[in-house]
């Protein structure tokens, strides 16, 4: 691996027209396209190392602006020097004049996502592994080389993440068979409830989740406690009293509406509610959570939660009862092992947010080791679009369960034909009669405002 070098890169703006299809509407993204900032890393060796950070469509460019400011640095680097001590690649790319951005946080740190995975993606390509596995096979030293912990001493060491992952070991090749016999990472349905769908789209998309094996389901609500319950009664009957019904307002109330509204939903049986307030507001999610646990009623977040510290402040703060880490905002897996490490000290589930397009393919790899490393656990947010995109879509069994991951890298690689369709702006759609309206709606998304 020592003579692999970088030679080069190239940064592409690819943007999915989601919301002609109603995909990803909730009460605060009326209209979003599934868009990446994608990074693609060539080498003396021929191998490439792909990785993408996601945005939700105008501002996208603002995002590959960030990966070519970032990207030059690892031009005529092997890939061994990267590797060696993942931890300070961590906090290198982090660094220097570029920190005064936003540190760890922002359109910055989605930059540094997006390299990052490219270069764990290049890592996992020359070990001819998937990621999910060459972490697996690491000894629990190498794992915490992978971590930095500057900012979370307080609540975990290198020394005590050792002992954790030492006390997993017992039972771990058990774990592993049923990762490899694809039965480690059940998936959840939210394709069956954005909130641009129609009562009965919902029901049919509903019958279709069911007869495809899925128990867990989430249904975006805000529209209005009449209609939130007709939605939500709906989907209680058809999937029956024994499946999980989960939901999501994102982001759209403030702490104390959040406390009034969800109590009017206790009879009908919810898991949690996501997201209930500004992603920021670690105290008010705190509040809610203490406020509905009597109506037997979680709080989840973490799709906009920016980085390990503000994971540590809601563990701290006994704020959560699931953690949805972002495998498209936190700064790459390094920070994801470390956000696994402090939810299993705590005892809280990671079940990482994984709705739009790609996610679904990286979250299949960190579920998965999670699974066989970490919690001995797995739960797994699914969406049915774009995965004919991947060269490595994720997929599920019959049963409900995520197919492992078995092609080498971080399942980062797009097909051509994407790019050919739907870069931005060169691709066919965009240049359409309804695509060059969307371009030129500078108000897309924006209620009252959007014109296309």
């Amino acid at each position: 691996m020592s003579d692999i070098i970088i030679t080069g890169y190239k940064v592409r703006d690819l943007r999915f027209p989601t919301s002609l299809d109603q995909i990803g509407t909730d009460p605060m993204n009326l209209a979003g396209e599934n868009a990446l900032g994608v990074v693609i890393f060539s080498t003396n060796k021929g191998l490439v190392g792909s990785g993408f950070s996601f945005s939700n469509g105008q501002g996208n460019e603002v995002l590959c602006a960030g990966i070519n400011a970032l990207a030059p640095r690892y031009v005529g680097r092997t890939l061994s020097s990267l590797t060696e001590n993942m931890a300070v690649t961590q906090r290198e790319i982090v660094s220097g004049q570029i920190r005064f951005m936003s540190p760890e946080r922002g359109v910055m740190q989605l930059a540094c996502n997006a390299i990052l995975n490219a270069l764990w993606d290049l890592w996992a390509k020359s070990e001819g592994k998937p990621l999910w596995r060459l972490v697996v096979d690491f000894t629990p030293e190498e794992f915490v080389r992978c971590i930095d912990f500057r900012y979370l001493s307080d609540v975990i060491t290198p020394e005590s993440a050792i002992e954790l992952l030492k006390s997993m070991e017992p039972g771990k090749k058990e774990r592993l068979e049923k990762a490899l016999k694809n039965q480690a990472v059940p998936g959840y349905n939210t394709s069956v409830g954005w909130l641009g769908f129609s009562d009965e789209e919902v029901e049919a998309k509903l019958r279709q989740a069911l007869d495809a094996g899925f128990k867990h389901f989430k249904l975006k609500v805000g529209l209005g406690l009449e209609s939130d319950r007709r939605r939500l009664g709906m989907i209680r009957k058809v999937a029956g009293d024994k499946a999980i019904l989960m939901t999501d307002v994102n982001q759209l109330w403030d702490v104390d509406q959040a406390i009034e509204y969800m109590p009017h939903l206790a009879d009908l049986g919810l898991w949690f509610i996501e997201e209930p307030t500004s992603p920021d507001d670690i105290l008010g999610h705190a509040k809610i959570r203490k406020a509905l646990k009597p109506y037997g009623i979680g709080v989840a977040t973490g799709e906009h939660v920016n980085n390990r510290v503000m994971f540590k402040q809601l563990l701290q703060a006994e704020a959560l009862d699931a953690v949805q880490l972002d495998a498209m905002r936190l700064c790459g897996i390094n920070e994801i092992l470390a956000v696994l490490l402090m939810s299993a000290k705590y005892g809280i589930p990671v079940i990482p947010h994984s709705g739009g397009a790609g996610m679904t393919e990286l979250c299949a790899h960190v579920s998965t080791l999670d699974f066989v490393s970490i919690s001995g656990k797995a739960l797994l947010e699914y969406v049915d679009h774009l995965h004919e995109k991947f060269e490595q879509p994720a997929s599920m069994t019959p049963e409900g369960f995520y197919t492992s991951p078995t092609i080498p890298g971080y399942s980062g690689d797009i097909k051509e034909e994407a790019f050919t369709e739907f870069e931005y702006p060169s691709g066919s759609f965009w240049k359409t009669e309804q695509g060059l309206k969307m371009v030129n709606d500078k108000w897309r998304g924006v209620l009252g405002r959007q014109t296309s």
